[in-house]
């Protein structure tokens, strides 16, 4: 689905790049490899040389047993317990070097399930800021993407989501995810193209 551009006008300096576990977890090869993840590295390194300063790059961190998650978690990770801390390679849990490479100044917020905001962190190190606006990328679009654009949405956020800077493991669920992000929540979310934010977020 095509992108629909910053409709409510260019991006200024109160805005922050929050980038989606974009993470060795997802990399081809990778327990939880994302096919399209590849694509969208390069746009997100573009978004990221740009605004730096303004990046937070999210890591998704699993448990390191299946006993020690809560409730429904730890049926997930008796299910993917080869993705516990004490069998992956902890390598595996960092930002992909192409990204990694921007921190600092750029910075790294662990989170330990889908939502960056369920835990309260991310409202502290946005506490005391002037952020209004979010422009999201990563992955995967139908997973933590959703619930980073649902928590951004309830607090007020404006909420940009780069279109070219998405992705999943679904190409159904993807595209499902795109048409209600575009449809449902008209008001809340934009969809933008990553050049159409670096030629209109203005410092």
């Amino acid at each position: 689905m095509s992108a629909q551009g910053l409709i409510h006008g260019p991006l200024g300096r109160n805005c922050i790049h929050l980038c989606v576990d974009m993470q060795g977890l997802f990399e081809a090869g990778a327990p939880w490899a994302v096919p399209w993840m590849e694509r969208v590295v390069p746009v997100i390194e573009a978004l990221t040389e740009a605004h730096a300063p303004a990046t937070i790059f999210t890591r998704f961190i699993p448990v390191k047993r299946a006993e020690e998650a809560p409730g429904s978690w730890s049926r997930y990770y008796r299910r993917w317990a080869d993705v516990t801390l004490e069998k992956i390679d902890p390598a595996l849990v960092e930002i992909v070097p192409n990204l990694a490479r921007f921190v600092p100044p750029a910075r790294v917020f662990d989170k330990h399930v889908y939502s960056p905001w369920t835990e309260g962190a991310l409202d502290r190190l946005l506490g005391g800021s002037e952020t209004d606006a979010i422009v999201i990328t990563g992955g995967e679009t139908d997973v933590c993407v959703l619930a980073t654009v649902l928590g951004a949405v309830d607090r007020g956020y404006r909420v940009v989501l780069v279109a070219d800077a998405i992705c999943s493991s679904a190409d159904e669920t993807h595209d499902a995810l795109m048409r209600v992000y575009r449809s449902r929540f008209s008001e809340q979310i934009e969809l933008a193209t990553v050049e159409e934010i670096l030629d209109d977020w203005r410092l």
